[in-house]
């Protein structure tokens, strides 16, 4: 067996079990497809992003991706309330242009400021948001357009569309789109601030 074989289903497995203990914090039981994470990351202006933060990187699956994309002087902040994946990310992704932090999305803006960082121009989350009580999710959706810099984006991926709502009444300027390459197929949500 292969390093990346080994590597894919030691990921795969790590998700799987949490999924298992705490099926309310992860929207599916294996990480996201490649059609997914292309699909999601189609919108960023890889010039311009400067900061962009990831809410419930589990795995790493977008990260790494992110991370291959991204600026060499670009920051990515990976906020993760679950500390196997932590201590997973923090092994596994090894560069000095990632900072894994072990906390709540609602804490964008202070995590950022601890990190002596400006607003983001890009926050990407697959965070089951339609999942949590209507008024965790207005806070984290209220927290995350603050912590944008103007003319940034929150790029959303859920498998259902109950967050809808707080994106529209958040941001108003929301596109939509659909992947259907993916277990469990899922919606996408463009949430664009205006620009400077």
């Amino acid at each position: 067996m292969t390093q990346n074989v080994r590597s894919q289903l030691a990921e795969t497995l790590l998700f799987a079990s949490n999924f298992l203990r705490h099926p309310h914090m992860l929207g599916s039981i294996i990480p996201s497809s490649p059609f997914l994470v292309n699909q999601v990351l189609e919108p960023i202006d890889w010039q311009r992003a400067h900061v962009i933060v990831e809410y419930g990187p589990g795995v790493g699956t977008f990260t790494g991706e992110i991370l291959r994309r991204m600026r060499s002087d670009a920051k990515l902040v990976a906020i993760e309330t679950n500390r196997d994946f932590v201590r997973f990310l923090e092994r596994s992704l090894p560069d000095p242009r990632l900072h894994v932090v072990h906390d709540s999305a609602a804490e964008v803006q202070t995590i950022l400021a601890r990190l002596g960082l400006p607003a983001a121009r890009y926050i990407i989350s697959g965070i089951p948001l339609g999942s949590m009580p209507e008024a965790v999710r207005t806070d984290i959706v209220a927290k995350t357009r603050a912590a944008l810099e103007p003319g940034g984006a929150f790029l959303v991926y859920q498998f259902t569309a109950r967050v809808l709502p707080a994106l529209r009444r958040t941001f108003g300027d929301v596109r939509r789109s659909f992947e259907g390459r993916n277990l469990p197929p899922a919606q996408l949500f463009v949430c664009a601030t205006p620009g400077p």
